[in-house]
């Protein structure tokens, strides 16, 4: 059972990608997450909605959904576009392989969201569109400030 859970749509453009960070990161604060952790769901979010919207709907303007659970101490998202889908998921997860040299894509996007949280799986079917599902624990306040202190005191 979810404690929380929130739904989110907004139009494929670029500039609704700071939108979309800035409101999952206001979700997830509610786990009371680091800075770390708040800033690796942040990048994760980033990579997923800027993929719906460059790859997914290309030149076309189509609806990114987000949708939110919060459980105990994880979040897991669901992040989906109804675009083109991908033909071939393991070449698309593959380090520097992109669709789009000529914009000047890295081709990290997937490879970035794995490092960032625990798990990340890709759902797409060719013409209807893909679904990355993401999760991420987040440590207890306690085992986070032990962290931040072992940091402080090595320096």
């Amino acid at each position: 059972m979810f404690e929380n859970e929130m739904k989110l749509e907004f139009i494929s453009k670029a500039k609704n990608e700071a939108f979309a960070r800035i409101t999952v990161a206001a979700f997830a604060s509610q786990l009371d997450p680091s800075l770390e952790e708040l800033a690796d769901i942040k990048t994760a979010v980033s990579e997923a909605v800027t993929n719906c919207i460059i790859h997914g709907y290309e030149n076309k303007q189509g609806i990114v959904k987000i949708v939110g659970h919060l459980k105990e101490n994880e979040i897991i998202l669901e992040i989906s576009d109804q675009g083109k889908g991908i033909e071939n998921i393991a070449m698309a997860k593959e380090p520097l392989y992109t669709t789009k040299p000529n914009l000047e894509r890295s081709g990290m996007g997937f490879t970035i969201m794995e490092s960032f949280m625990d798990t990340m799986e890709i759902e797409s079917i060719v013409g209807l569109g893909t679904k990355v599902t993401m999760t991420k624990m987040i440590k207890p306040k306690e085992e986070n400030e032990e962290e931040d202190f072992q940091m402080i005191t090595k320096d």
